[in-house]
């Protein structure tokens, strides 16, 4: 149930952004040599295009990110084409094109370049691409950054359909990794504690986050993070959802855990500020109506489904 703090209601939920990926990733393709050559030059088969942190679109309402390969190849130099997996029949996979020609791009009148933040948050193009989008965005970003063997230093090769990259020299084979991001809201009663980060927005304050550590248990990271950003220590923690989120290549792993304390000690190293928020004062920030002009982070992140969950169903969320 919605709970009213005399604003109104918040109104039906958002969907959380990045997950729900309806590809079949088709696992079994990815060395099937024969069968990718079949889906490359499938007639459906479609790509994302994605230069660093930029994604090339086709102007429209909404813009439209799909390019068949021939388009895809035209627009600049490829430094590697992935296969992310099948939409019914149709072969789907991310281009990777250098970033400096991507950049280059922008000047074109028949063409729209933009950051995946920005396409999430504005709504650019239909929901069911920003799954797929992180997907491509996540492991084209792998390979940029995996061109060399940490093991023996030697060049790597993309296999398995851009899902492995071997070393010619030591044989080492190396996967795609993801990075575990614990992301929390510690609460005491009717009251929580946001944070805020010198790269957010003027207005916005947001769940404490961090990542997990060798040899830690999703709880354990939680009571960490908190205990060294803020100075609290926690209790009870549980788990609410994850997200895919690729910037570089993280899962978020969101949940509430139970403040113990409530003095506040601020790591000036990791925020900038943090301070004690109640419920009613969540809700303003939910929906835009702040005295101060205070936000919570948009729909597409995890933590704004945090923060809402806790301000509709308060100290339960951690019991």
């Amino acid at each position: 149930m919605v709970t009213n703090f005399g604003i109104g209601t918040l109104g039906p939920r958002p969907a959380l952004g990045y997950i729900a990926n309806r590809l079949d990733r088709a696992v079994t393709r990815r060395d099937d040599d024969a069968a990718l050559k079949h889906d490359c030059e499938h007639p459906q088969a479609v790509s994302y295009v994605i230069g660093g942190e930029l994604v090339v679109l086709k102007p429209g309402e909404p813009c439209d990110p799909l390019f068949t390969l021939r388009e895809a190849r035209a627009l600049g130099p490829v430094r590697e084409t992935v296969f992310l997996g099948l939409a019914g029949a149709a072969p789907r996979f991310g281009v990777g094109l250098d970033p400096d020609a991507v950049e280059r791009l922008k000047a074109r009148n028949d063409l729209r370049v933009s950051d995946l933040r920005s396409i999430a948050v504005q709504g650019m193009v239909e929901a069911d691409h920003l799954p797929p989008l992180a997907e491509a965005k996540a492991l084209l970003g792998w390979h940029a950054r995996h061109r060399f063997c940490p093991n023996c230093g030697a060049p790597t090769a993309l296999s398995q359909a851009g899902w492995r990259r071997d070393c010619s020299s030591c044989r080492a084979e190396h996967f795609p990794r993801t990075d575990p991001v614990v992301i929390m809201l510690a609460i005491s009663g009717e009251r929580c504690v946001l944070g805020r980060s010198r790269r957010f927005a003027p207005t916005m304050w947001s769940c404490l986050a961090g990542f997990g550590e060798p040899g830690e248990s999703i709880e354990e990271a939680v009571r960490r993070e908190v205990l060294e950003e803020v100075g609290i220590a926690c209790g009870r923690v549980r788990y609410f959802a994850s997200q895919p989120w690729p910037f570089p290549s993280s899962i978020m792993i969101g949940c509430h855990a139970e403040a113990l304390s409530e003095k506040i000690v601020i790591d000036r190293e990791e925020l900038e500020d943090a301070r004690w928020f109640d419920r009613e004062e969540l809700a303003l920030m939910l929906n835009r109506q702040h005295p101060d002009g205070l936000t919570a982070p948009p729909p597409v992140a995890i933590a704004h489904h945090i923060i809402r969950s806790y301000v509709e169903d308060g100290p339960d969320v951690v019991r």
